[in-house]
């Protein structure tokens, strides 16, 4: 960043965004398209907007700003919440949440925000309503069965419910459809290549491909795991503290519970994988533990296949001049 640089921090809501700049000063805008439209043309040369993730609604500014070639950053909200917690902030504004996220721009070193590719964020949208649909059907399922438990098995409240799940159904699959259908129109190589890993089949393999953007961002596979909220999270101090440890749980739900489906098939038909589970459970170890390490050495086996672009190999530890594991 050079030092003729503007700083601009933005505090993003659902109805207005707070910007502060210590030359300019602090400003309120409407979230909408004609602010944001006004807040483009106030911006100098040389500007760079640092926010926070808020969700849905910092993402048109973000668009408008990339598009405009104005830099800008988008920071996890957690790291801005512990910045301020670290500078020892009471005050809670969205002006002086604007003043904290400009100070963290001009200390600290960021990253220029890109928006991902189309087919990834309409692939996301696709998983996210699905599953939905899903929470949908199964409260459905759930009354339906009350009613049963009941001796109500026929009449109108039967009816409805039983048409409703069948036409949650149907549009559950056309979604599954067409998120198949993005994924083998973009990345088929990389869609194929993931799927030739025992263990992991079609919905497995997709989640992970959108929700670690074809794992493009990412260096090595622990920041894969990291990512997903399965890297061993240790709590310990002194001799008072010694917490369990346990994996952090952060990132998407939907990929961790999936991969830990995946293990349960792993361990019988991925030779790697069943020696790891064979391994860690013969020192004492519970199941559980053992599957979650199964977990980590597929996403494993996954970033290097995506990496090097080769299918899996499973006697790869018999031929040491393939380069595809030492990825990972």
């Amino acid at each position: 960043m050079n030092k003729s640089t503007l700083i601009f921090g933005i505090d993003i809501s659902k109805d207005v965004f707070d910007v502060y700049n210590e030359t300019f000063g602090h400003k309120r805008y409407s979230n909408n398209a004609r602010d944001v439209t006004s807040f483009l043309r106030s911006l100098p040369e040389d500007s760079h907007c640092v926010m926070e993730a808020t969700g849905c609604y910092h993402y048109r500014l973000a668009m408008s700003l990339h598009d405009k070639s104005i830099k800008v950053s988008v920071i996890n909200p957690l790291v801005i919440k512990r910045y301020i917690q670290m500078k020892l902030k009471r005050v809670k504004t969205d002006k002086s949440d604007a003043l904290m996220i400009y100070n963290y721009g001009c200390t600290q070193s960021m990253d220029y925000w890109q928006p991902e590719a189309k087919y990834i964020e309409q692939g996301r949208e696709l998983l996210s309503l699905i599953q939905m649909y899903l929470k949908q059907s199964t409260a459905l399922k759930n009354k339906l069965h009350a009613l049963e438990s009941r001796g109500t098995n026929t009449g109108k409240i039967v009816t409805s419910i039983k048409r409703q799940l069948r036409c949650l159904k149907k549009e559950q699959q056309l979604l599954e459809t067409e998120v198949e259908r993005l994924v083998k129109e973009n990345e088929p190589s990389l869609f194929s290549r993931l799927k030739t890993i025992p263990g992991i089949g079609n919905k497995t393999a997709i989640l992970l491909m959108l929700y670690t953007g074809n794992f493009k961002e990412f260096s090595n596979y622990k920041q894969v795991s990291s990512f997903l909220g399965l890297a061993p999270n240790e709590r310990s101090s002194g001799s008072s503290i010694r917490g369990r440890s346990r994996i952090s749980k952060t990132g998407d739900g939907l990929v961790r519970n999936h991969l830990f489906m995946c293990s349960f098939t792993a361990c019988i038909h991925n030779h790697q994988c069943k020696a790891l589970f064979d391994r860690i459970v013969a020192k004492g170890k519970s199941k559980k533990l053992a599957l979650i390490a199964v977990c980590n050495k597929l996403i494993k086996q996954a970033f290097a296949i995506a990496k090097s672009g080769l299918d899996y190999d499973p006697k790869y530890a018999k031929n040491k001049s393939e380069k595809v594991w030492k990825l990972a």
